[in-house]
């Protein structure tokens, strides 16, 4: 790309291909692996059991790669961390097409896991770079969008159509994977920060921090660890049941479409109102008030799927998706706007709170699974109750600054 294109304009540049990025190397390839269990379970012999550790065993790596990945983003830039994830997550992700028992297909989705909790936080720390604060909601809310649209095509799509066309679940993986791949042409040819010299008052480019001085002052804040259990609960939940609704609808006697469909219905509410939550963040200028709200409607949407039965589901799902991938969008950017974080430290904090979502989703899908012997609904009673949790601590975190108060900050005086 040429230094000619207008700061302003190239910024959305590198906005769109950040959200096709969650949309191709993350999110899609994710939701294909849930509505393709039942095909994978059948092929390789599986259990409910083991099929929620291959559900989870990705967020294990998560643990090390989320921290250490958004210290390195803050030191070396996110598009360098882009390009490396892209290729090897790609690679992996086909591999697992080859993939012969469950150890093998674990130890894949281990790998796949590790490499793709990098893309998200890159992205985040992409927008922190180059969005003025003002606008940090609304990029945000736009990074949320694509992962929200990869999971409702690759929920649609990937057991009903591209399984038949492409012989199956195994070249579906190859086929995402190759997707992954060819995406780091475009990300080659851009640029890894904006030029100083034309930067707009209201966007600073921030001094890159030594790793272990960003780690440590991002451990101190105290908001930052009490976001992070919100995550892990929350997050723990959604995965979790998101994982295990496809296959508890079709043990329920729901046709194979259509119980994938109730899964692309979840994505596609999240899809339709991600950006308004964004932008009802902004303009509220609180964001605690909105992830409250979303909170209650995840928890009581999860746990009445658990409850209820026939068209009362649909219902059940709407509630638990509509608020989900906005209230991604802003608990990122309230994470980034938490007193001692700001651009220089987005990366390691969004990495830092990252990691709580990583065991969360990796502890919640099989203990959830575990108590379906007892009774087909109570996992989603399991994974509301743990939502509720995470609920209660969100209460605890103080307010953070206003958008309005960050912009202040960030213009001269």
């Amino acid at each position: 790309m040429t230094h000619e294109h207008p700061p302003s304009r190239y910024r959305w540049l590198i906005l769109s291909l950040a959200t096709v990025t969650n949309a191709v190397v993350v999110a899609a390839p994710m939701m294909a692996l849930s509505v393709l269990f039942n095909e994978i379970k059948s092929d390789l012999n599986l259990s409910l059991v083991e099929v929620g550790a291959l559900w989870s065993i990705a967020a294990l790596p998560g643990i090390l790669t989320s921290l250490l990945g958004g210290a390195l983003g803050d030191r070396f830039g996110p598009k360098r961390l882009l390009v490396i994830v892209c290729v090897t997550a790609g690679i992996f992700g086909a591999l697992r097409g080859f993939a012969f028992d469950f150890a093998s297909l674990l130890t894949l989705n281990l790998i796949v896991g590790g490499l793709t909790t990098l893309v998200p936080m890159s992205g985040f720390k992409a927008c922190g770079m180059w969005f003025p604060p003002r606008q940090l909601g609304l990029a945000n809310g736009i990074l949320s969008i694509g992962m929200a649209g990869g999971f409702l095509i690759g929920s649609l799509v990937s057991a009903t159509w591209l399984s038949p066309l492409l012989g199956g679940w195994r070249n579906v993986l190859i086929f995402y994977g190759v997707l992954g791949v060819l995406l780091v042409i475009p990300w080659l040819f851009t640029r890894a920060a904006p030029p100083q010299a034309v930067l707009p008052a209201d966007v600073a480019r921030p001094v890159a921090p030594p790793m272990r001085e960003a780690l440590m002052a991002v451990g101190r804040l105290r908001s930052i660890w009490l976001l992070g259990f919100v995550l892990f609960g929350l997050s723990g939940c959604i995965q979790a049941a998101l994982g295990y609704l496809p296959l508890f609808l079709r043990n329920g006697g729901w046709a194979p479409a259509t119980a994938d469909s109730a899964l692309a219905l979840f994505h596609t509410v999240s899809l339709v109102f991600t950006l308004p939550i964004a932008l009802g963040s902004d303009r509220l200028g609180s964001r605690k008030r909105v992830l409250v709200a979303a909170m209650v409607a995840m928890v009581l949407g999860i746990g009445a799927i658990g409850l209820v039965s026939g068209p009362a589901v649909w219902g059940a799902v709407v509630l638990a998706g509509f608020v989900r991938d906005g209230f991604m969008a802003i608990f990122m950017t309230a994470v980034v706007e938490v007193e001692g974080v700001g651009p220089r430290f987005a990366g390691t904090a969004t990495g830092f709170v990252i990691l709580f979502s990583s065991i969360g989703n990796l502890l919640a899908p099989p203990i959830g699974n575990s108590l379906a012997e007892y009774g087909p609904g109570l996992p989603f009673l399991f994974w509301a109750g743990l939502a509720a949790v995470a609920l209660a601590i969100l209460t605890m975190v103080p307010e953070g600054r206003r958008p309005d108060e960050v912009v202040a900050l960030a213009e001269p005086a």
